[in-house]
């Protein structure tokens, strides 16, 4: 089955996929581990590890962050106790915040003379 790729991706979301994958890349060779060794502590293929170094947007962001995590990459750049108390306080703000976001109705004009 060939692959869909998304028919448009931003040149920041380009360049994010971009940054994450040659730190991977970077923190797997730093540690000396082969892809195929990566590959498999992540339970994934050695292609899918390939894609994904190779900036890939379409691999699973799951996917992405499970190597991430693997080859030692610190996402978010803040350590485990900031991003976990930063996730603390996004799950409380959505609490908050309606299940789903409705799209803005104009409103109705009353043109009857």
């Amino acid at each position: 089955m060939p692959r869909v790729k998304p028919t448009a991706v931003s040149r920041h979301a380009q360049d994010a996929v971009a940054l994450l994958a040659g730190e991977i890349r970077a923190a797997r060779l730093e540690k000396r581990m082969t892809a195929a060794e990566l590959a498999e502590r992540a339970g994934v293929s050695h292609g899918l590890v390939a894609l994904i170094e190779q900036g890939d947007v379409a691999c699973s962001i799951g996917t992405v962050f499970e190597l991430a995590v693997i080859a030692g990459v610190d996402l978010f750049d803040q350590g485990t106790d900031k991003r976990s108390a930063r996730l603390d306080g996004t799950r409380k703000i959505l609490e908050l915040l309606p299940k789903r976001a409705r799209a803005l109705q104009p409103p109705k004009v009353d043109d009857d003379f």
